[in-house]
């Protein structure tokens, strides 16, 4: 990479020649490519994955998400998939076998950890769930077959920070590998490989994307990784729509911009939020009440406009009366679009007994409307409970 990562945005993946070049990479539409002759044919089948061969294997819109993706992360390269959810599901499938022991943060996305009961237990493979602040305590978890560590920080609700540096030293030393889920915070706020981490996943639906209007995923995998990553959605077929790969590259050219947005109105909300008397708890890394905030102070570089809060009450219809009572936050599954949000959460749903709630818990996206409106309508809306 060569310049500040915002130069990096907007100059990755960009047509390149000594003539006349469109801004953007062209969109090729294609499930088919055809050769000439039949070496040109078998030239391309040797390297399918770096110029046209099938259009499920990738087109130049395709290979062009997935270098600039690899080129911001710091990775060896990338691959764009159909959705988070694929790309999570391609990447546990690339590492684990039958008797193999992995670890997952129980603070994880449910879709995962619906995978790992659902699917990994019929192929034999047994999934422990760990407290996100093990850090190095992780070590009394590991077994002899332990292959894989996968970690989410912040974690899904609750938004725990985990000790990240500590938990890849640990699988280095031991030859494990760790694979994490760096959506919320996307590569302009933490870069897990620059850590050590030999996989890290985006949702590339939410932030990446920023406009809630596809979905799409992506793997970005360091050179000892990458392969068996590629041959597991290969094998599954879990192919990025061309359409989805050139949102999520017209995404990256402002993701700078909205992040900045969201994170300066996120933090203004959140410190509001917490002098509130209907609100028990705000779970925003950045402040010092959420668990693993001096692990977001040392390693991040900024926060998301993601975060979630608990309210005071106790009374099991406050929450309903409060997310009714919103206008500018809709209520939907999903983040990182330019609207705001709200969803309950069921952070007691865990594996593990270590949440101990103070009231019912609320997510909430901060989009890019104005500061003040939305500080209007949490406002309105807490004074229902």
């Amino acid at each position: 990479m060569t310049g500040k990562l915002a130069t990096t945005l907007v100059s990755t993946a960009r047509p390149r020649g000594t003539g006349i070049t469109s801004v953007n990479p062209p969109l090729v539409r294609a499930s088919t490519f055809v050769f000439d002759t039949l070496a040109e044919f078998e030239r391309a089948a040797k390297t399918p994955f770096d110029v046209p061969f099938y259009g499920r294997v990738g087109t130049p819109t395709t290979f062009a998400f997935e270098e600039a993706m690899a080129e911001i992360e710091g990775g060896h390269r990338a691959i764009a998939t159909s959705s988070g959810v694929s790309a999570i599901s391609a990447t546990l499938l690339a590492f684990l076998r039958q008797g193999d022991h992995l670890l997952v943060v129980d603070t994880v996305y449910e879709p995962v950890r619906r995978f790992c009961n659902r699917a990994l237990t019929r192929m034999g493979v047994e999934t422990s769930f760990y407290d996100p602040a093990l850090g190095a305590g992780l070590a009394d978890l590991i077994r002899p077959n332990t292959r894989l560590i996968y970690l989410e920080s912040p974690g899904s609700g609750t938004f725990d920070v985990q000790d990240v540096p500590a938990i890849v030293a640990l699988a280095q030393a031991r030859g494990i590998r760790t694979a994490i889920d760096n959506t919320w915070a996307t590569p302009l706020f933490f870069r897990p490989l620059e850590h050590g981490v030999d996989v890290s996943i985006h949702a590339a639906t939410k932030y990446i994307v920023g406009h809630s209007d596809a979905m799409l995923g992506v793997v970005t995998a360091n050179a000892d990784s990458y392969d068996d990553i590629r041959r597991a959605t290969q094998d599954l077929g879990a192919c990025a729509g061309i359409e989805e790969c050139n949102l999520g590259l017209r995404g990256l050219r402002t993701l700078g911009v909205r992040l900045k947005r969201h994170e300066e109105t996120g933090l203004t909300l959140a410190r509001w939020l917490a002098g509130r008397p209907e609100v028990a708890r705000v779970l925003h890394p950045a402040l010092p009440s959420c668990p693993g905030h001096e692990y977001w102070a040392r390693d991040f570089d900024g926060a998301a406009g993601l975060f979630s809060v608990e309210l005071a009450s106790r009374d099991p219809e406050a929450k309903r009366r409060f997310i009714d009572a919103l206008q500018h936050f809709r209520i939907g599954f999903s983040w990182g679009g330019y609207e705001s949000l709200v969803l309950p959460m069921h952070p007691e749903s865990r594996s593990l007994p270590r949440w101990q709630a103070l009231g019912p818990v609320v997510r909430l996206q901060i989009g890019l409307e104005d500061a003040d409106d939305l500080q209007a309508d949490l406002e309105q809306a807490l004074g229902r409970i």
